[in-house]
């Protein structure tokens, strides 16, 4: 089967996932799902819930294998790759989990100093401890490193996810549901953190979320997936428009949540 229409040109493609291929037992997730991301764009990945979208976050990074297809980052193809490979690649690419994964038993600092340890073991301790002092700063939490995460609200404890996900310098940040369960202002808070991440950091996202009002507020371009497949991928206003009945259901069914101005 060839590429959807919309095909990018090579340079300006960071990440193709090609045909991909996704089955846990009888339940298929992904049946011949074609998706093209931009360097340094703001690309959204909507849908039902159980409909795959963070399997295909995960399928990046290497936490999941897909079972056909291929995943090419960069330029280069990730199939067959093991863990030892996929080392530089997390070095590259981060992930703010939805539920933080943060280790209670130890600080902030220690949290955001976790990654930096692993793939930056030569760092001395007064350069970790500048890294983690600038990247709360960039989250607009500066100066809690001794707290624990158990004393944050639910919406310090995604910026703290933020922070450690960024102190790597990544040059893609892979978000999770990064506004489910949070209160209002909350919300907006991580909305202006992921447009604010594109301006300081020059990175790439990709955000998945059900949260139609994060994605109209956040997105470059806004990709559809349902019954296994991307069926569209197009700016706001192109989504907005959409005559694909999967997308018009599925933004109908939220017209409540969203900011349709």
């Amino acid at each position: 089967m060839t590429a959807p229409a919309a095909t990018l040109e090579p340079s300006e493609t960071l990440i193709r996932f090609e045909g991909l291929h996704k089955a846990f037992g009888p339940k298929v997730v992904f049946d011949d799902l074609w998706l093209e991301v931009r360097k340094g764009e703001t690309l959204t990945v909507i849908g039902g819930s159980g409909a795959g979208k963070s399997v295909l976050l995960k399928c990046l990074i290497g936490l999941m294998d897909p079972d056909g297809g291929r995943i090419v980052f960069d330029g280069s193809d990730l199939s067959g790759f093991g863990e030892k490979e996929f080392l530089p690649i997390r070095q590259r690419v981060a992930m703010v989990f939805q539920a933080s994964a943060l280790f209670d038993s130890i600080s902030v600092g220690e949290n955001i100093e976790y990654p930096l340890r692993e793939h930056f073991p030569e760092m001395s301790e007064e350069e970790r401890a500048k890294r983690v002092a600038r990247v709360l700063g960039l989250v607009n939490l500066p100066g809690i490193e001794a707290m624990r995460p158990s004393d944050l609200s639910g919406g310090m404890r995604r910026r703290v996810g933020l922070a450690r996900a960024i102190a790597t310098d990544p040059e893609v940040i892979l978000w999770d549901e990064p506004t489910t369960g949070l209160d209002p202002i909350s919300t907006r808070t991580i909305d202006e953190l992921i447009k604010s991440m594109r301006a300081k950091l020059r990175c790439t996202s990709i955000v998945v979320t059900h949260d139609m009002q994060s994605a109209f507020t956040v997105s470059d371009r806004i990709a559809m997936l349902a019954n296994r497949k991307i069926v569209q991928v197009g700016t706001v206003s192109e989504m907005r428009a959409s005559p694909v009945k999967e997308v018009r259901a599925f933004l109908d069914a939220r017209k409540g949540e969203a900011r349709m101005d």
